[in-house]
């Protein structure tokens, strides 16, 4: 018995390096790292439509030129059709021949009007006869002080990030439970598993959207619909400077700098859509030193006091990459 226990514990201290030593080497969750190199590759996915909100830029943007390159059909949805004709003809060039005109839909879309998601889900389907992945990636950000912040932008908030998403994922389960099968997948951010001060509004959002796709997932387990939640730390994207702040309708406006430390949208993209191959549950992609500050979120002990260590402040300037004064 000894010895078993022994073999157990060798095991676990193993195990337990190679999750300490992967923070320092890989880009994203040791699982997501896995599966980019082993797993299902993104061209299993070719032939299949994946409908992508805030398509026009960012992540939605490079996940959909990832895609393109394997031969996937796309709905490209977002407010803003000039951008979206945009990438509509890149992901046509970078299919290499593989993808026609008609099979990337550029809609026309705002999240914020509830009542036309059926008609926008329903004009995707009337074009392709079916939808097999809804990737709900639009969204905003958000800076500012948690007692200055306005209720309104509170609402605001939850608006898009959560009920927004929420609402065209109803319409989506509609479809993939006639079908018998289906896959939901939701960008969250880091915010959604830690606590990021000076972002109350937009971590309650994204904290929130774990709580309904977890409990989504949960549900659908013998439906054969899968559920992802995509957790991206910072990127570079345009996502900055069109954050929230602390009142209605002021934008942060601040640029994100070459010199920042973040991630290349290219290889978020690249992620995301290895995730969505495989169907994983949910993933992390960040730079150093934030994945690290995820996997110590399962220590809360430790967590709180590097949290006292680096203060609210402290914590700021990695995210952002410079010193801000509020």
């Amino acid at each position: 018995m000894l010895w078993l226990l022994a073999i157990i514990g060798a095991a676990l201290i193993v195990y337990t390096l190679v999750y300490v030593f992967s923070v320092f080497y890989f880009d994203c969750d040791l699982s997501l790292a896995y599966h980019e190199k082993f797993g299902k590759p993104i061209e299993s996915l070719k032939g299949k439509v994946v409908f992508i909100t805030g398509a026009s830029s960012g992540i939605g943007e490079h996940t959909a030129y990832a895609f393109a390159k394997r031969g996937v059909k796309l709905v490209l949805a977002a407010r803003r059709k000039i951008e979206l004709d945009r990438v509509k003809q890149e992901c046509l060039q970078l299919s290499n021949g593989a993808l026609g005109a008609e099979d990337v839909l550029v809609l026309e879309m705002d999240m914020l009007k509830l009542d036309k998601h059926e008609e926008y889900f329903k004009t995707a389907v009337d074009h392709f006869g079916t939808i097999d992945v809804i990737f709900n990636n639009a969204g905003r950000s958000q800076r500012g002080i948690w007692e200055r912040i306005a209720m309104q932008v509170d609402k605001e908030m939850f608006e898009l990030n959560l009920f927004s998403v929420i609402n065209l994922t109803r319409v989506a389960l509609a479809h993939f439970t006639e079908k018998g099968k289906g896959h939901v997948v939701v960008t969250s951010s880091v915010a959604g598993v830690f606590g990021v001060p000076h972002s109350a509004s937009y971590t309650g959002s994204k904290h929130a959207l774990h709580g309904y796709m977890n409990a989504l997932r949960n549900e659908k387990l013998r439906a054969n619909i899968a559920v992802s939640v995509i957790c991206p730390g910072t990127v570079f994207t345009n996502f900055l400077q069109h954050s929230f702040t602390e009142q209605p309708g002021v934008m942060f406006g601040i640029k994100v700098q070459p010199t920042d430390h973040r991630m290349k949208a290219e290889r978020c993209g690249e992620l995301c859509a290895v995730t969505i191959a495989n169907q994983l549950n949910e993933s992390w992609m960040a730079l150093f030193p934030f994945l690290p500050l995820l996997y110590i979120t399962y220590f809360p002990n430790i967590c709180s006091a590097l949290m006292r260590y680096l203060g609210p402040e402290g914590y700021y300037k990695l995210r952002d990459n410079r010193k801000l004064d509020f």
